[in-house]
């Protein structure tokens, strides 16, 4: 139980897809004045050193943010999330890879609400470290997806919801489904982005029509593919899957995912998939 950590994967091919939609949602949500909340279910340790044994063991973000890092045609849609890679990163060498938390604390204003809830023993007091000066942010020792009762709706009735589990047990791929389903019942304006792994297809596609049987409406599909889907061990895909996704989302992905591919799979094996599993 909980032994699933982040350091090993940080900064993957999965990663760039996942904090590059998270960084287009808060973009967008920012173009209105009145503040939000930003709740992270499964947020993980918040930042990770690239040099560290896990994150050299797997090697990962050599094939993930590595082939982005210092490119000079990084598409506009980019811009946001790179802005934070940088950030991090000032001396010209690829040292640390920001997690969704550290993101979204660059990214958001200084009114919005910060909620973030990790369990792993071992991580959970590297986030709460690295937000213990920050006002607007509530770090807890707790289960995400009780969070998605206790929370919503945020007093601000905006919010985008961010849900990252480890899929460690076969369970999570019913348990983010009731849990989108118990806090669209509390707050079914907010934007939720439920980031998916794809190791055995048939488990996405269960996800996949499990959500449409919710009934909710608004639900888009984002995915990157590094290969062809197999029936041997690993990841080949990854994707987000966005409800109440903002108007210019679709677009801005059907713009860039064909250039992240190109650049992140130079072999050219896999696809890339931007759709609707259920529109208005």
């Amino acid at each position: 139980m909980l032994s699933y950590r982040h350091s090993f994967h940080a900064g993957n091919h999965a990663d760039v897809v996942k904090h590059t939609v998270q960084s287009l949602i808060i973009e967008s949500l920012k173009e209105k004045e009145k503040p939000f909340l930003y709740l992270d279910t499964h947020a993980g340790a918040g930042r990770y050193f690239l040099g560290s044994e896990h994150s050299e063991k797997t090697g990962e973000y050599l094939e993930g943010i590595a082939r982005i890092w210092q490119r000079d045609d990084i598409p506009a849609e980019l811009e946001a999330y790179m802005q934070v890679i940088n950030y991090f990163n000032r001396n010209e060498n690829l040292k640390y890879y920001p997690g969704s938390p550290l993101l979204a604390r660059q990214l958001l204003r200084d009114y919005d609400q910060i909620h973030l809830t990790e369990l792993h023993s071992s991580d959970y007091p590297l986030l709460r470290s690295e937000f213990q000066k920050d006002d607007r942010a509530k770090v807890l020792k707790a289960d995400g997806y009780q969070q998605l009762k206790s929370q919503l709706p945020p007093m601000s009735r905006r919010g985008f919801i961010l849900m990252d589990p480890p899929y460690e047990m076969k369970t999570d791929y019913q348990a983010v489904v009731e849990g989108i389903k118990e806090g669209y019942k509390r707050f079914a304006t907010g934007t939720y982005a439920l980031w998916y792994p794809v190791v055995m297809r048939q488990q996405i596609k269960r996800l996949v029509r499990e959500l449409e049987e919710t009934g909710i409406r608004r639900i888009l599909q984002i995915e990157l593919a590094v290969q062809p889907d197999s029936d041997r061990r690993g990841m080949t895909a990854s994707g987000m899957i966005v409800i109440n996704p903002p108007w210019k989302l679709e677009q801005q992905m059907t713009n860039v995912l064909p250039w992240l591919h190109k650049v992140l799979v130079p072999s050219g094996h896999g696809h890339t998939k931007v759709s609707w599993i259920t529109p208005e």
